[in-house]
């Protein structure tokens, strides 16, 4: 099975990346865009792992600090576009607190450094780069992490909430 933890967005922040979606077909840029209900924000990506139940597990036992989503800014990773999110500290230590928790339980994860952001194309065709505006007023308080499984659907990937853990202090 393959796992993930991530924040949802809510509705205020989806209707945004929607619009930027809409914004960048119309100047032509080519791709395959992120759905409305696959649209998140991962904090670690586990990968394939046979007992989601464990993770839940390690999960529930995280005291999770309050913290903001606000959007900021495109990004890429080569043919991947990308919106990114502010520098939140109660997203940042909420991030530290998962990944030492799935670390000290034995929970494989990506090590890869944070760089808190939202998919919202794949596989872009398109020869004059990222946009450099940044028109985004969204943002939303954190309500909730949750772990999340993928699965190769017909078209495309399907993202299904396995658990939902809320502990603000």
């Amino acid at each position: 099975m393959r796992l993930f933890i991530a924040v949802n967005p809510d509705d205020g922040i989806k209707d945004e990346l929607s619009f930027i979606q809409k914004r960048l077909k119309l100047q032509g840029v080519g791709g395959r865009y992120t759905t409305r209900e696959n649209m998140h924000l991962t904090l670690a990506f586990i990968g394939e792992y046979g007992d989601p139940y464990a993770v839940s597990e390690v999960l529930s036992h995280i005291p999770f600090e309050r913290a903001r989503l606000v959007l900021d800014g495109f990004g890429c990773f080569g043919d991947t576009y990308w919106i990114g999110v502010k520098k939140d500290a109660g997203l940042e230590a909420n991030v530290r607190r998962i990944r030492k928790a799935l670390a000290d339980n034995g929970i494989p994860f990506d090590k890869k450094r944070f760089t808190p952001h939202i998919t919202i194309a794949r596989k872009i065709e398109y020869s004059k780069g990222i946009p450099t505006d940044n028109p985004f007023p969204a943002g939303m308080d954190v309500e909730y992490v949750s772990l999340m499984r993928s699965d190769r659907g017909k078209s495309g990937m399907i993202y299904t909430v396995v658990d939902e853990f809320c502990k603000i202090k």
